[in-house]
């Protein structure tokens, strides 16, 4: 009863889990390699499903200080300029799903879920890098670069990411691979929008091509736009640890070449961005409930299931995957192996559909020739009932 809980990896799941642990009176210790508590990345967007839980866990207002609030989605031809489709989001979401639809910087969340954690009683600890792991049958050791780093626990948690140690520890099944997609991000102050696009602050905005697709989102509270663009193609020259990266230095030349044609309005806004990062898009196969957890040891987030972001699901994955694990540690306390076990059980479905779900929407944001013309023509006629996912947005944990 007196070992704590280690969470590996200090990112949006680890302290999810934390925060969720701590409200459930459990003992947790985060461990994060980095020398602070700091968030990669840029924007996301949070679907009713996430938001639900993070106002059950009385961060409701701290994140609505925070977010932008988008009315709509609207979908767009990259190449002509047209609309495809639009679904409502603003207050038809709230009162088909009991939440908004919200849009914020990753780094917002990240220090809402900071001051959680620590308020529920974590203890987070920076510059740790686990470099073993040995397990007992009645806890786990984590062995860092020196003794002062080892620590003994009940169990452990892998919320360490993409390139998890914790997962190799597990599974031993290597490192992601490349998906051939690369994202190029940026960020511009509404008020240096070009003429006419002020209403991009108010809405998510898509624009679907031939083996491309562009996003923009307000984040800030609205004060700033969030830009994505999604290309096929190799990574640049570099070494291991940039193409790990989420936000290595890039170039707009490279954008422009991967975009070729596309309509002058999209062109302008992109042009207007005053620099662009770039991220090597890595991804995973869904795994079965048994490989996401043995004995004390679980893996939580993208650990676990990486998504690739054309879902917009990979943050509110790793939430749901907290309080499920919360919930189960209620459930079955002090044997960690059935919490885990449990656990496994009831996210590994939902895990798997969002991973598929969000390859096959790559499959057709980027679709060329008829399948490009069969989407776009089921796109005018249904937009609304195709771009809602009443399973996802309904679903998670209540």
């Amino acid at each position: 009863m007196s070992l704590p809980v280690v969470v590996a990896g200090g990112g949006i799941g680890g302290l999810a889990v934390a925060t969720a642990l701590g409200r459930a009176g459990r003992p947790v210790r985060v461990l994060e390699q980095a020398p602070a508590f700091t968030a990669a990345g840029a924007g996301l967007q949070l679907g009713p499903n996430a938001v639900r839980l993070l106002d059950a866990w009385g961060l409701g207002d701290g994140l609505r200080e925070r977010a932008a609030r988008p009315q709509a989605l609207v979908v767009r031809d990259a190449a002509s300029g047209a609309v495809l489709g639009t679904l409502r989001l603003g207050g038809h979401f709230v009162e088909r799903y009991g939440a908004p639809y919200l849009t914020l910087h990753r780094a917002d969340l990240h220090a809402l879920l900071e001051h959680a954690a620590r308020r529920s009683g974590a203890e987070l600890v920076n510059g740790v890098t686990i470099e073993n792991i040995a397990e007992t049958p009645d806890s786990v050791l984590t062995c860092g670069q020196n003794d002062s780093q080892n620590a003994e626990a009940a169990a452990l948690i892998g919320c360490d990411g993409l390139w998890s140690r914790v997962r190799e520890h597990l599974l031993h099944d290597g490192p992601p691979q490349r998906t051939g997609h690369l994202a190029f991000r940026a960020m511009l102050p509404v008020s240096t929008l070009p003429a006419g696009g002020q209403g991009w602050a108010e809405r998510v905005s898509v624009w679907l091509g031939p083996q491309l697709h562009v996003v923009a989102y307000p984040v800030r509270g609205g004060d700033v736009l969030n830009l994505v663009a999604v290309v096929h193609g190799a990574p640049p020259p570099g070494d291991a640890t940039a193409v790990r990266s989420w936000s290595q230095p890039t170039d707009a030349a490279a954008l422009r070449a991967a975009l070729g044609g596309i309509e002058p309005d999209l062109r302008e806004l992109l042009d207007a961005a005053p620099g662009w990062t770039l991220w090597v898009l890595h991804d995973r196969s869904a795994l079965p409930p048994h490989g996401y957890a043995r004995g004390r040891i679980a893996l939580l987030g993208d650990a676990a299931h990486p998504m690739r972001p054309y879902l917009a699901q990979g943050a509110a994955m790793a939430l749901e995957d907290a309080q499920t694990l919360a919930d189960c540690a209620l459930a079955r306390p002090n044997d960690w192996p059935a919490a885990f076990a449990i656990y496994a059980e009831r996210r590994a479905r939902r895990n798997a559909r969002v991973q598929q779900r969000a390859r096959f929407n790559g499959t057709v944001f980027h679709a060329a020739g008829w399948l490009r013309s069969l989407r776009n023509a089921a796109m005018r006629l249904r937009g609304e009932a195709l771009l809602d996912s009443p399973w996802l947005y309904g679903g998670g944990v209540r």
